[in-house]
């Protein structure tokens, strides 16, 4: 007798982490030692990452083409509508690769999820909160570096505030210094590994009820799919959005 389909363990396989790597149509790949799934997913997005900008991306002293015009497009939209804005021309020259690096490595990851051999690294909760870690580095760590125990008290406790709020306005900055990064790491990850449950939820009424349900549910894994699509890209921007905010308020706090 064959068990019973369980659809809260078809979709826990899909989103966790293991030493085993399913592939479709071929055996499960045991991973050696340390190596998980998600960080065999980090890693090839990674490499990805310096492929197509150290060997794909070339820098060409006429008018770019093709793949390096597209993204001299994006680096230039980071650089002028995101870094510059938020934080001043010449910090903002100095983030932007910083930036894009960070936008094209997570786009990259959240694409290689919705690939069936692949899986989602940004699904993992450890990789989007040690992102949101290199962002709360750059924002205390920097502020010190820049202004001293002096820079990061203007960074946290605005001008022109009455003296008796200083207390309460520094505790409450403190403490939004801390939610601002977890905020990062969460929405990352809730919305990389929510729609996965969604589509597996979906494909998983397809196999417990048959046909019957595929003609509804089929349909809706693809919609899901699709938006999945739309936002991949639109975390990886929101990402480097709000970190370009974050570290501009630290270190720009008159702006």
């Amino acid at each position: 007798m064959a068990p019973k389909f369980d659809l809260n363990e078809y979709i826990m396989h899909h989103i966790g982490n293991s030493h085993v790597w399913h592939v479709p149509l071929l055996k499960p790949i045991p991973l050696p030692g340390f190596l998980t799934v998600h960080l065999l997913m980090l890693l090839i997005g990674t490499t990805l990452l310096l492929t197509l900008f150290l060997v794909i991306y070339r820098k060409q002293d006429r008018v770019p083409t093709g793949i390096t015009n597209f993204l001299e497009m994006i680096v230039v939209y980071v650089r002028d509508q995101i870094a510059i804005p938020n934080l001043g021309e010449e910090d903002g020259i100095k983030f932007t690769p910083m930036f894009c690096s960070l936008g094209f490595f997570i786009l990259i990851c959240n694409l290689m999820g919705l690939i069936p051999i692949f899986t989602s690294a940004t699904g993992n909760i450890n990789l989007t909160s040690a992102l949101a870690y290199l962002i709360f580095t750059l924002m205390v760590v920097g502020t010190l570096v820049r202004g001293g125990l002096k820079g990061m008290w203007h960074a946290l406790v605005p001008a022109g505030i009455p003296s008796w709020f200083v207390p309460f306005m520094f505790i409450i900055e403190v403490f939004l210094l801390f939610v601002r990064c977890i905020a990062l790491a969460m929405r990352l990850f809730a919305n990389m590994i929510a729609g996965h449950i969604v589509i597996m939820a979906f494909l998983g009424l397809c196999v417990m009820f048959g046909l019957g349900a595929a003609i509804l549910a089929f349909p809706a894994a693809v919609a899901f799919y699709m938006m999945e699509i739309f936002v991949s890209f639109l975390q990886a921007y929101i990402f480097i959005l709000l970190s370009a905010i974050f570290i501009g308020q630290m270190y720009h706090p008159r702006h």
